[in-house]
């Protein structure tokens, strides 16, 4: 998937706020959803929003067209791209296979993937999982004249000529999908099974998640498919495509609001992942480049949250977790805009109105405007 810098911002939360409490004061929380959804509304690319208190669904609805084309709405079982959101089962897988004895997180990686060169091949399992490799960033290596899409092997073809990092492993935070991408390999060299068949085998199937699956052209389908758009002067245009979105590790999950709220369930509890696995991914690993968030395994965490969220072209989404509360927030769109973070905060606020928001202001992502969209027409 396409890189994503981040972008500063302290104004979004406010202004989103503002809005949700000026149409909607005083409303119930499902009517104070309906005021912070309306720009999704209508004949535009739309959102799937998902609100679970207790282990109960409390708000599943669908908002705008997943597909404008041929005029299909968005419902609860509508499949989106997941994109980086796809790091929380990459991770889950890895955490599977270590609990398998198959693999283990101070593995050098170089054990699993022999054709890389010394320096990065020295970088470990865990180093990979929390972003903390110093790996280079396999988009920045992609020669400008290339129009096919690549794959997890390609990036591993174009890391074995850089023996380099940006730093030395362990040292530093660099946020990379070179090193998930890496990770779906190793997943795959573990357990003596591609990557989409591990992922549907080991998570999607024992969680009755039939909606999700990691997308292969030409092998496997979408049920329900969303399309990605993106806004250029005043008209949606399909960018549901990059370069980049046929790689898999790093952000080529689909899935629904349906199929997450079985995930979420899963999290509490052992019914995949055993508690030490569980208590892995959501432990801070490593301080990040924003004060406010810290990284586990797959996931952000910002004080009580847990959190991870997906950008890129024609896709933005979030998910949003209060574990202690027992409370998440799901936001999925097939949009290049507006960010979703903030509205996922917005839409909790209207559940519970006492969590604190104020340290989750700082880190807004988007899409890479770099990135190069494949024709509408690819699937």
């Amino acid at each position: 998937m396409a890189r994503m810098p981040p972008i500063r911002s302290r104004l979004i939360l406010p202004l989103v706020f503002t809005l949700a409490f000026t149409v909607a004061r005083g409303a119930s929380p499902e009517q104070q959803v309906e005021a912070l959804m309306r720009p999704y509304r209508g004949g535009v690319p739309g959102a799937a929003v998902l609100v679970l208190h207790d282990g109960r669904t409390v708000l599943e609805r669908g908002f705008g067209f997943a597909d404008l084309e041929g005029r299909q709405p968005v419902t609860a079982s509508t499949d989106f791209r997941l994109a980086s959101m796809t790091k929380q089962f990459t991770a889950a897988a890895v955490l599977l296979l270590v609990e398998d004895g198959r693999l283990s997180l101070d593995d050098r990686i170089g054990r699993w993937l022999p054709t890389l060169p010394p320096v990065p091949a020295a970088a470990t399992v865990r180093q990979l999982l929390c972003h903390t490799a110093g790996l280079i960033d396999y988009e920045d290596l992609i020669p400008p004249q290339r129009t096919e899409q690549l794959h997890d092997a390609d990036v591993l073809e174009l890391l074995e000529h850089e023996n380099r990092t940006y730093f030395a492993p362990g040292t530093h935070y660099r946020y990379s999908d070179s090193g998930y991408s890496l990770l779906s390999l190793i997943v795959a060299r573990a357990s003596g099974r591609d990557f989409a068949t591990f992922l549907r085998e080991r998570i999607f199937r024992p969680l009755k998640m039939s909606d999700s699956l990691a997308y292969e052209a030409g092998v496997s389908r979408v049920p329900n498919r969303a399309f990605g758009y993106s806004l250029d002067k005043d008209r949606w245009l399909r960018t549901d495509q990059s370069l980049t979105s046929a790689v898999l590790g790093d952000g080529g999950v689909y899935s629904s609001i349906r199929d997450l709220a079985r995930w979420d369930a899963a999290l509490y509890d052992d019914r995949l992942l055993s508690a030490q696995s569980l208590q892995l991914s959501f432990t801070p690993a490593t301080a990040t480049d924003d004060a406010n968030v810290r990284y586990g395994f797959g996931w952000r965490i910002t004080g009580e949250t847990v959190w991870h969220s997906g950008e890129t072209l024609g896709f933005r989404n979030v998910i949003v977790r209060w574990p202690g509360r027992h409370f998440s927030v799901v936001v999925l769109t097939n949009r290049n805009d507006p960010e979703p973070y903030t509205l996922a905060l917005a839409i909790a606020q209207a559940y519970l109105p006492d969590i604190d928001v104020t340290r989750a202001t700082q880190v807004v992502v988007g899409p890479d405007s770099g990135a190069r969209p494949l024709p509408p027409d690819t699937h």
